[in-house]
């Protein structure tokens, strides 16, 4: 019976081993020989909209990347390790990196606790959050993007992956995309914001008193309150 419990738990220890997944370390991560930033460097060059590179910190970016267990071989990997994240349009729109003194969130730490089967990897002010399928919305759409609207509280499809993502937030038409969702003197006040924090209107976009945001109260707060405020809406109104 002993020796039955010992083989017993040796088969159950090389279970649990084999079912995980080894981890990479940073020299298997780390690609020289076709790097991502490059490509992702051509996108930023050719921007038709404000592009800021933050600065990454060796330290930071070694952890994110290894949390992360992406090759930088890809643009999110990339992204990831040559940069402290990406500001658009001024702040409006805030694409996770490795963390940096002004976006201070690394994807992957952003990500704990957060909705399984999605991985968010981008916001903007108005605390719209940009999410990878990772099959929270199924299978069909695996490592597609969406986006959370704050004026509608519903998960949008966008038809493309993270790659175009990076294309569409440097050179798309973002005034087309947030029409109706930017006020008079927006700029200014964004400004005035790092990139961990974003707007609360009140009433919500997501009410017929909350449609104009010129007459809407607007007030600055922490990013993960407006993540937690949209969901408890969600919930509260029956939205999944």
């Amino acid at each position: 019976m002993r020796l039955t419990a010992v083989v017993t738990l040796l088969i159950l220890k090389a279970s649990l081993l084999y079912a995980q997944p080894k981890m990479r370390s940073l020299t298997e991560l780390i690609n020289t020989q076709e790097p991502g930033w490059e490509l992702v460097q051509v996108w930023i060059k050719a921007a038709k909209n404000n592009v800021q590179v933050l600065p990454r910190t060796a330290a930071k970016a070694d952890s994110a990347l290894l949390a992360a267990q992406v090759t930088t071989r890809s643009p999110m990997g990339a992204v990831i390790y040559e940069t402290g994240g990406i500001i658009v349009a001024g702040g409006w729109l805030r694409i996770l990196g490795s963390g940096s003194r002004f976006l201070n969130r690394d994807m992957m730490g952003w990500n704990k606790g957060k909705q399984q089967g999605l991985l968010l990897v981008a916001d903007d002010v108005l605390g719209g959050f940009f999410a990878i399928n990772g099959g929270a919305f199924g299978q069909a759409s695996l490592g597609k993007m969406y986006y959370l609207a704050p004026d509608g509280l519903e998960w949008e499809p966008l038809e493309f992956g993270y790659s175009d993502f990076l294309v569409f937030c440097f050179s798309g038409n973002l005034d087309k995309f947030y029409d109706g969702l930017q006020w008079k003197g927006w700029q200014k006040e964004i400004a005035q914001l790092d990139g961990d924090h974003g707007i609360f209107c009140l009433p919500p976009l997501f009410t017929k008193e909350g449609k104009d945001l010129n007459k809407v109260s607007r007030k600055p707060v922490p990013i993960a309150e407006l993540w937690g405020l949209h969901n408890d809406f969600r919930q509260q109104l029956g939205i999944h």
